[in-house]
């Protein structure tokens, strides 16, 4: 439900509140400190998930780390996310957070995916199959071209 005097949900002020932390607890980091920070945060909001949720997040940190380990791990709304040069490249959206049906794999405008005059940015997942799990590993591999 929206608020009318904010027109902003409850859990969409609180994403909005969890980002405004996650910069919080940075602030003044740099380098490795702030590097080292924020992969916990990252790993911390991967173990919190369960689920399908929880099989998705483990799988992009895998393949992450496999095709793109340049990316730095952090979290984005709360969201486990990878970035370069400080900048989100893509993100992981549980399912759990704002109630929805699916989990998304998504992708900023940093990412190289663009092909043509339309392209998808935000991928639903209900498994985690092997053939998902290709994907996207194909998705991040373009992504970080």
């Amino acid at each position: 439900m929206t608020d009318t005097k904010s027109g902003f949900s409850a859990d969409e002020r609180a994403a909005m509140a969890q980002r405004a932390e996650e910069l919080r607890t940075t602030k003044g980091l740099k380098g490795a400190a702030k590097l080292a920070k924020e992969l916990e945060a990252c790993a911390d909001a991967i173990d919190a998930l369960t689920g399908v949720d929880g099989d998705l997040a483990r799988a992009v940190h895998r393949i992450v780390a496999d095709v793109a380990p340049h990316l730095d791990p952090k979290t984005y709304y709360g969201f486990p996310a990878y970035a370069a040069d400080g900048k989100v490249v893509l993100f992981m959206q549980p399912a759990v957070k704002f109630d929805t049906r699916y989990p998304t794999v998504s992708f900023t405008e940093d990412a190289h995916l663009d092909d043509g005059d339309m392209w998808g940015v935000s991928f639903a997942v209900v498994n985690v199959t092997d053939a998902v799990e290709q994907r996207i590993r194909a998705l991040v591999t373009q992504a970080v071209a």
